[in-house]
């Protein structure tokens, strides 16, 4: 693994891969295994956002020939502790627009309190008329709707709207996913995830972000109607419905809030821990690699990275990742692991009633 200095040697031969894979039509990220990490000092986000956006070759190189960017921050619930933080997307934000770019943000968020959660039941609908105020609470308490407009850019609600249907190459359960035609639009689309850990998933990063991209009018919110779907194709640890959307996206940038983590029983009711680190790459399971190294899990760990390298995605190892910035040794750290649970177990209790 090249973690101290830039091998040229070892670029080559991965976007040599890349374009290869590209050619073959079973990979369709042809951008090199490239991860930067960051340190946040002084509390200072957007310096560290900014940098780790260098290190990769600056803002205009990593959206190159790219106009219309979409921001997809993980907003699952109105709570600021288990959320993106605002900070980061707005660093992101004003880095896009200076560069001349058209910026949104969406997000299709899982659950609220008085929406589709009512007492102790957590239930799935596919209704607009509770997605839509579900999603509005979502945004303004968590700072998102004043965000926006101070920025200037749009708010997107991915659950409702006018939808499309996008292909997915070589999917493991879809040949075609309906999303909001904003993701469908932009040119690129970027995952900014908070690192977390996650009882299903094991970890939540930039790629099971992506889940809040499937419409909720469409596949319900919760997700339960999803991922049962996905079960019954033998799906492990919600992989499959993770990579189907990551191929079907123009997913080409991830930016990860690891400001302050979370480890144990995440993706919610775990525990948080500073990190103070900014994590940044424009491949996706080279990037999720990276941080879930730091997070102490080795590769296999995580059903996702095992079925996006069975299903073409590379790199298929760390050691093939070149990481710019911090050393990994010197800001890994052994997370709390989650007690991790098979769907099966918990969907006869946890999203099957419909509101």
């Amino acid at each position: 693994m090249s973690d101290h200095k830039y091998n040229r040697r070892e670029f080559v031969k991965t976007s040599l891969a890349g374009s290869l894979a590209i050619a073959v039509g079973i990979y369709p990220f042809s951008n090199p295994a490239v991860v930067s990490i960051v340190k946040i000092k002084n509390g200072e986000i957007n310096v560290a956002v900014e940098k780790a956006i260098d290190l990769l070759g600056g803002i205009s190189e990593v959206l190159k020939n790219k106009s219309r960017i979409l921001l997809k921050p993980n907003l699952v619930a109105p709570d600021p502790n288990c959320t993106t933080k605002p900070e980061v997307i707005k660093a992101l934000a004003q880095l896009m627009k200076k560069a001349g770019k058209e910026v949104c943000i969406g997000e299709g968020s899982a659950a609220a309190d008085g929406f589709n959660i009512k007492g102790d039941v957590t239930y799935r609908t596919k209704k607009s008329s509770i997605l839509d105020p579900m999603q509005k609470y979502v945004f303004d308490q968590l700072g998102y709707t004043e965000l926006a407009k101070s920025l200037n850019i749009p708010l997107i609600n991915l659950h409702s709207g006018k939808m499309v249907e996008v292909e997915v190459p070589h999917g493991l359960m879809f040949d075609k996913i309906t999303v909001h035609k904003s993701v469908a639009e932009t040119d690129l689309l970027c995952s900014v995830p908070m690192m977390k850990t996650h009882v299903l998933a094991s970890v939540t990063l930039g790629m099971k972000n992506l889940i809040g991209v499937f419409p909720g009018s469409v596949y319900y919110s919760v997700r339960a109607f999803l991922h049962d779907r996905a079960a019954e194709k033998g799906s492990p640890g919600i992989a499959y419905e993770i990579v189907d959307m990551v191929r079907a996206s123009k997913m080409g940038l991830t930016v990860i809030d690891a400001s302050t983590a979370m480890e144990g029983n995440g993706p919610s009711g775990g525990d948080l821990l500073k990190m103070d680190l900014i994590i940044a790459g424009t491949n996706p399971l080279a990037t999720d690699m990276v941080a879930a190294n730091i997070m102490g899990f080795e590769t296999e760990e995580v059903p996702t990275f095992a079925w996006a390298v069975k299903s073409g995605m590379k790199p298929a190892s760390i050691d093939e990742i070149e990481i710019r910035g911090e050393k990994l040794i010197n800001v890994r750290r052994n997370f709390v692991k989650p007690q991790v649970i098979p769907w099966i177990s918990v969907n006869k209790s946890y999203g099957v009633e419909e509101i």
